[in-house]
């Protein structure tokens, strides 16, 4: 089960439609859905957690929380909507882009996949398009 809260006004137009891309693409790695808990939230919220949870106290776009058994993958994933709108203009992507590209990525890494060196990146990002491209 997919579920999606909103810490600010923002809400997907077409919840369905991602979650049954999020669910296609665990399916399509050999993984099945357990429960995955979206939470959309401000660069404030997502800093609190940062420095709770993580010791720490710097901006980021996604924090997740692995509570993966095996190949059911499960967990609770917060997205900062201010850093992906930053991370767009940045990387001059739209941020409709950058929010999917961020949405998988939580999972990708509860799949496995890492991204703490430069070998990892170009496989996770990889790994990102091939998702992205079944939207």
């Amino acid at each position: 089960m997919i579920l999606f809260n909103y810490e600010t006004d923002f809400k997907f137009e077409n919840e369905g439609v991602i979650q049954k891309w999020i669910s296609e693409c665990i399916e399509s790695r050999g993984f099945t859905e357990g429960e995955l808990n979206y939470i959309f939230c401000d660069d404030e919220y997502l800093l609190k957690l940062n420095v709770e949870f993580l010791d720490h106290d710097t901006l980021t776009d996604i924090i997740s929380f692995d509570y993966t058994l095996g190949k059911l993958i499960s967990g609770d994933i917060f997205i900062s909507l201010e850093r992906v709108q930053e991370n767009a203009r940045i990387f001059t992507q739209t941020f409709e882009n950058e929010l999917n590209r961020v949405v998988i990525h939580g999972v990708l890494h509860y799949m496995g996949y890492k991204d703490k060196t430069d070998e990892a990146k170009v496989e996770m990002r990889h790994e990102e398009d091939k998702c992205l491209a079944l939207l």
